[in-house]
């Protein structure tokens, strides 16, 4: 159970976060039987997870799921948190341009920032 315990404050909503970014799947199998016969048999299947996270593992959608939505197109991008605020964008983006919530800069966009600054220092 320690793997669910969320990092850093805790409380509900880091701990709902959690499960929703990582999934939680719930497999029962119920029977009642009297002198060796089955009388009730009940199979449970239930996964609680976000969309993204379903679309990454493949679990199946409720039929009528628009699989076209701008949403499903998100899901297949990676993406990263900010290190700084943990705003979640496509992890591409974060590191080429940073964080426009915070102004993170990523190492590899402050060393092309310093060599532009020196190219235009010698020209």
């Amino acid at each position: 159970m320690a793997g669910l315990m969320p990092e850093g404050h805790g409380g509900l909503p880091d701990a709902v976060e959690r499960i929703l970014d990582r999934g939680v799947v719930l497999n029962a199998d119920i029977s009642v039987s009297v002198a060796g016969t089955e009388l009730l048999g009940i199979k449970i299947r239930a996964a609680l997870a976000s969309f993204e996270t379903a679309a990454r593992y493949g679990l199946a959608l409720p039929s009528g799921a628009d699989l076209n939505a701008a949403g499903w197109r998100e899901a297949d991008r990676v993406k990263a948190s900010c290190p700084e605020c943990g705003n979640r964008r496509e992890e591409r983006s974060l590191i080429e341009e940073g964080c426009p919530i915070c102004g993170w800069v990523s190492p590899l966009q402050e060393e092309a920032l310093e060599h532009r600054k020196a190219l235009e220092q010698m020209a």
